[in-house]
């Protein structure tokens, strides 16, 4: 027992020195304001006492106190920037305390066990991550620890810290696995009550925060200075949070170790499944102006399948008879939904609220409303392009492509004649080309819609709580081959469904699929490549034909 409180203390003592590090870059820069202003007052004092008589000296007085009062002036405005300002604070979903009792109880108790002061509320991120937040901006406030506890005023000099939970873990991880993964979160609490490293903490935030406050026009000097700062602290405020993170680390040790070896593994599952239903399942949906409701329920599912599928998460299906984490919430359903709305803004950029293009689905309608319309959407658009380069070819050019009308006859025909035509593929590319055109023409008119676009828009955009952006994008901009890829494959898709009782599903690892005769079509991506790479259609009709689907039946488009 010696030998881990003489570590906590080791790491404890290293956070504190760090802290006075950082703290003494503050008295410098402010004992570097000060310092025109003693010289005034210095030689006020002597002019004063006649020691120092004479113009040249009474003017040396006048051209000083000048500029100490110039320097005080920028120094007092730097000052009240650096206090007033906001840091950034990470969107969350705000969890009260009516809406999640156990959970609130679950974490006093731990903070209890640990003798730390317990956070003074819970926030949900759409993330598999978790951690504290200072969102305490005014200097010096006192409050309460813990709803209906009053905090130490002698040890904790504002509010506790906000903690922050992935709510994937809530889902995904049992009870106790969660009451393991948070207990060195929660004990970082106890470092965070020391005095020094609260007040390192809140001068490190303010110059962050004035730092972005130097981006707008004619304060740019109030960015300069305090980037300057940051970087004079910034390796003793690194190594605080180092010091920090090993105290509480250290702190938690006898609480649940032996458990949270085998929940650390579920940590990185859990992202691993998180990852795949971001962006295989509800980015497409987002893409059209849904997103599903219920996120962290799909990321059950999804590891449930993957369990399924990954020798190495063997077993972890017989974990589903314990009682989940989200049991530990009153309405699990309307936190998932709020949740996942969040989710679609951090990372596709969407709107705060449900509008006529921005309205949530249904795992059980994903297939029909989101996997089908998506397939007739990229279809159409794909025949539209086929459209457009028709009108602009020569009269000759033609030729090859007499079928026209919303058939996969005409698209395999396009793309045959243009491999015949040439190997470098330059028509292939005009098509590939004019759908990634028509793509962006369509995705600018949806964010102007949505308030998104430059100017007065954007700023009216912000003031609804639209982001221009994700602040967390999932996907780079996809190749013209790319495009043409997938549209090629909606375009089958879309004749399975119409001619050989093909339907839309849903893979919780993989997205939308194919199925024919109940059974998932797996196989479907190689001659689709073989016929946008190369222009041969021989191995895509070959696969046409054992389905038994008509390419050159009519499909229905939106």
């Amino acid at each position: 027992m010696s030998g881990t409180v003489s570590t906590k203390e080791v790491g404890a003592q290293s956070a504190r020195s760090r802290a006075l590090a950082v703290l003494r870059v503050r008295s410098r820069a402010l004992a570097l304001a000060l310092l025109p202003a003693a010289f005034a007052v210095v030689l006020v004092a002597a002019r004063t006492t006649g020691r120092l008589a004479g113009d040249p000296w009474g003017t040396v007085t006048l051209v000083v106190c000048a500029v100490a009062a110039l320097v005080l002036l920028v120094a007092g405005v730097f000052g009240a920037v650096v206090l007033r300002a906001a840091p950034a604070v990470t969107p969350t979903v705000a969890l009260a305390e009516a809406a999640a009792p156990d959970l609130y109880r679950m974490v006093r108790e731990l903070a209890d066990r640990m003798q730390v002061p317990a956070p003074s509320a819970i926030a949900l991120t759409p993330d598999c991550d978790s951690w504290l937040e200072d969102r305490t901006h005014a200097a010096h406030r006192r409050r309460s620890a813990v709803a209906g506890r009053p905090a130490a005023p002698e040890t904790v000099p504002g509010a506790a810290p906000v903690l922050v939970i992935g709510s994937p873990f809530l889902w995904w991880m049992r009870v106790a696995e969660l009451r393991a993964v948070l207990a060195p979160v929660v004990a970082g609490t106890g470092p965070s009550a020391h005095p020094d490293i609260a007040d390192a903490r809140r001068f490190v935030r303010g110059l962050d925060a004035a730092a972005d406050v130097g981006n707008r026009p004619g304060l740019g000097w109030i960015g300069r200075t305090a980037r300057l700062l940051l970087r004079l602290c910034r390796t003793d405020a690194a190594e605080m949070e180092r010091g920090v993170a090993a105290a509480a680390a250290d702190r938690a040790q006898g609480v649940d170790y032996g458990l949270r070896i085998v929940a650390q593994e579920q940590v990185g599952l859990a992202y691993a499944g998180w990852d795949r239903l971001l962006t295989r399942v509800a980015l497409p949906a987002w893409r059209m102006g849904r997103w599903p409701a219920h996120l962290d329920t799909g990321v059950v599912r999804a590891l449930t399948e993957l369990s399924r599928r990954d020798r190495l998460a063997e077993g972890f299906t017989s974990r589903l008879g314990e009682r989940p984490a989200c049991d530990l919430l009153e309405q699990p359903g309307v936190v998932d939904e709020a949740a996942s709305l969040l989710a679609a803004r951090l990372f596709h950029g969407g709107p705060a609220e449900v509008g006529p293009d921005w309205s949530p689905v249904d795992w059980a309608a994903y297939p029909e409303e989101v996997v089908d319309r998506k397939w007739r959407t990229e279809a159409a658009r794909l025949h539209r392009s086929l459209d457009v380069l028709a009108g602009a070819a020569p009269q000759g050019a033609q030729a090859g492509d007499a079928v026209t009308g919303p058939t996969l006859e005409r698209v395999l025909r396009h793309l045959a004649s243009d491999g015949a035509a040439g190997a470098d593929g330059a028509d292939a590319d005009a098509l590939a080309g004019r759908l990634s055109a028509d793509l962006a023409r369509e995705e600018r008119a949806v964010a102007e819609r949505a308030g998104v676009g430059a100017g007065a828009a954007g700023a009216g955009a912000k003031a609804r709580g639209v982001d221009a952006v994700p602040l967390f994008p999932l996907q780079a901009p996809r190749s013209g081959r790319d495009l043409l890829a997938d549209h090629v494959m909606a375009m089958v898709c879309c004749a399975a469904v119409d001619s050989a009782g093909g339907a839309p599903g849903l893979d919780w690892l993989d997205g939308p699929v194919l199925l024919v005769a109940g059974a998932r079509c797996a196989d479907l991506a190689p001659p689709v490549l073989a016929l946008v790479e190369d222009g041969d259609p021989a191995p895509l009709r070959e696969w046409l034909a054992d389905l038994g689907i008509r390419p050159e039946k009519p499909v229905r488009l939106v």
